[in-house]
């Protein structure tokens, strides 16, 4: 029974886990449906309230026909391009604008406003997203690494050797205090920014807005940039890119920082694997560590017992015993 507890732990672990995400994973459905579904009913009836109003205050429109019209606003507005007169202006696929959309490709945040309208677009947008996405996880990993030298690891040390703390305490102290910066320098500050450029954003909208982009969801409903008065448009987009690149770094810095926590760690190690095949690996390690120390102390004793032969009978003609 006691060689079982080991192994059936973990398992019981996990599928707690996996209830647990399946709990979680239900309750929020269950929340969003509350919360959303009375504000699509609203917005269906008065839909359908403006569609029979100008029906009936222009009788030479037929219906289907204004379904049809209807339909093909809407797929070009799928496609980022909008019927509206005052948003023509702004293209879609300048150069600011198709670099704001490769960062989004290769961080995998992807808004959907804008997406590929050829066929070439698109084959082009899956041939660069498989090389892409894996080279901007090699290069954020990159980047992220020797931040950590400098933002995390020198300053845990430097606290703990001239203020004599524990190496656990500094170290959930500064995580901390370095997630409580980014929220402020990539969340709180950029969302202020935002309320004021983007006229119709409020603090919640622009906060929210940041907190899609950086988490690389990406719902798409808020896009910067998209207003038809939008001055400096194309600067803008470019300074956004730089943002979105910036605040991501900032925050893998800082999960990577919380990942390096023992706490965290021990609590990882609940419903993780354990490492068999690594002990299975030093045990056959060892034993052909020891094969070879017996092999050498048996070929060492023979090489000593043929010297001590040989040494025997090569002995010189002076120290053997004279007969008479």
């Amino acid at each position: 029974m006691t060689e079982c507890e080991p192994t059936s732990r973990p398992v019981l672990l996990f599928c707690l886990l996996a209830l647990g995400y399946a709990v979680y994973l239900a309750l929020g459905a269950a929340v969003f449906s509350a919360l959303e579904l009375p504000y699509e009913a609203l917005l269906r009836q008065e839909l359908r309230a403006i569609k029979l109003r100008f029906l009936r205050d222009n009788d030479c429109v037929a219906d289907d026909r204004l379904d049809a019209l209807l339909s093909k606003v809407m797929e070009a507005g799928n496609y980022g391009v909008s019927a509206l007169k005052n948003a023509s202006a702004g293209w879609n696929w300048d150069v600011a604008s198709a670099l704001f959309f490769a960062s989004t490709v290769l961080s995998t945040t992807g808004y959907g406003h804008t997406v590929p309208l050829s066929d070439g677009g698109k084959a082009f947008c899956i041939l660069y997203s498989v090389i892409g996405i894996p080279f901007t996880l090699l290069f954020l990993t990159a980047v992220v690494q020797r931040i950590m030298v400098f933002t995390t690891r020198r300053p845990v040390e430097y606290a703990q050797q001239h203020w004599a703390l524990t190496h656990s305490r500094v170290a959930s102290a500064h995580a901390v205090a370095l997630a409580v910066l980014s929220l402020t320098l990539f969340f709180i500050a950029p969302a202020i920014i935002f309320s004021v450029l983007e006229e119709e954003w409020n603090f919640l909208e622009s906060f929210y807005f940041c907190f899609i982009s950086l988490s690389t969801i990406g719902l798409g409903d808020y896009v910067p940039g998209e207003g038809h008065n939008q001055r400096y448009r194309q600067l803008y987009k470019v300074a956004i890119t730089v943002y979105l690149l910036l605040g991501l770094i900032a925050m893998l810095v800082v999960l990577e920082t919380f990942c390096e926590l023992q706490q965290l760690k021990q609590l990882r190690r609940l419903f993780y694997l354990r490492k068999e095949k690594l002990e299975e690996q030093l045990a056959i390690l060892d034993q052909d560590q020891l094969s070879i120390c017996s092999g050498s102390d048996h070929a060492a004793s023979f090489r000593q017992g043929r010297a001590e032969s040989f040494a025997d009978t090569t002995s010189p003609v002076g120290e053997q015993p004279l007969t008479p």
